[in-house]
């Protein structure tokens, strides 16, 4: 990486040095690398064959990802993680969306190979929309794209950052939309909503999904839901007050990571948040501005999996 731009030379350098990282330092064999990778067995052994020619493994990798590696593993061992990848910062951008979408969409890839019908579902944000446009176009018809929540606001307008439809397009998959909006106005009306055939059968999707791929929102003057127009200043204010700390998919929860009990949790039309270590809740998150949202997240368990930054990485161990 120079300058926060990628090219297919940092790319494969980057290839070599997880293989070279998995072998070395985890002690990983030829088989095991090449199923995390998602590669054949020849390809991790070219990878583990260039880590050596590239020179970047000596006592330790001399290859920034090597540092990326280290403390993925350190998250994993922390908050119990069934997947993490860290992306490296740049100095002068440590926040940089680039690196984190580049490891969502290999991360996605790897899912995509599956020959098996696989369900993959999405919340919504910008880092979810430039993951996608990181993806290479495939031809994946086997496999089934799930949004997790509404792209519909109150006026009728939709919200700018929804992934599912250009997931869906990118990898050639049937999809299916959240037909609800992302706020019912009371709960009376959200519990006659969710009886509607098509709400049943997306809600359905998203508790079987085979990996689900959301954002982290902060909870402060900026956070999404207040910026988006579905918390009035008042009501941030109070739910902050009330200890909120961040949220998922619009579902509010405070500094453990326990799901508030609160009016607007109530209105919430989302599909409800599993915690099955064997269906991965992948969070794609960073920055200064959610470490709060990001720690409370990973306490309370609402995710199994985290995509960041290393500059991210290194505030969440310090």
């Amino acid at each position: 990486m120079t300058n926060g731009h990628f090219s297919p030379e940092s790319t494969r350098l980057d290839d070599a040095a997880r293989a070279g990282w998995l072998y070395y330092v985890a002690g990983n064999t030829q088989d095991e690398i090449a199923r995390k990778l998602g590669v054949s067995r020849q390809t991790a052994q070219r990878l583990v064959a260039m880590a050596i020619s590239e020179r970047l493994v000596k006592v330790r990798l001399d290859h920034p990802i090597g540092r990326c590696m280290d403390l993925a593993a350190a998250l994993r061992a922390r908050f119990g993680l069934v997947i993490c990848e860290v992306a490296p910062s740049d100095p002068d951008a440590p926040d940089l969306l680039a690196g984190i979408a580049i490891a969502a969409a290999a991360e996605l890839e790897r899912v995509l190979k599956s020959p098996e019908r696989r369900i993959i579902s999405l919340g919504t944000g910008r880092t979810l929309r430039a993951l996608v446009e990181q993806l290479p176009r495939m031809s994946c018809p086997q496999h089934v794209i799930v949004s997790r929540l509404g792209n519909m606001m109150e006026d009728g307008s939709a919200t700018p950052y929804n992934a599912t439809i250009r997931l869906a397009e990118r990898v050639g998959a049937p999809h299916f939309p959240y037909p609800l909006p992302v706020l019912a106005p009371s709960p009376e009306e959200l519990r006659a909503m969710q009886q509607q055939l098509g709400a049943r059968n997306t809600i359905n999707l998203c508790n079987q999904a085979d990996i689900s791929l959301v954002g982290i929102g902060q909870m402060d003057m900026t956070a999404p839901l207040h910026v988006d127009g579905f918390l009035s200043d008042a009501e941030i204010r109070a739910l902050i007050a009330d200890g909120a700390a961040g949220e998922i998919t619009s579902w509010v929860y405070d500094g453990e990571g326990r799901i508030m009990d609160c009016d607007f949790n109530r209105r919430v039309a989302s599909a409800p948040l599993t915690a099955d270590p064997d269906r991965p809740v992948v969070a794609l998150a960073s920055g200064q501005s959610k470490l709060p949202a990001i720690r409370a997240a990973l306490k309370g368990r609402l995710i199994s999996g985290l995509i960041t930054s290393e500059a991210t990485a290194e505030r969440l161990l310090a």
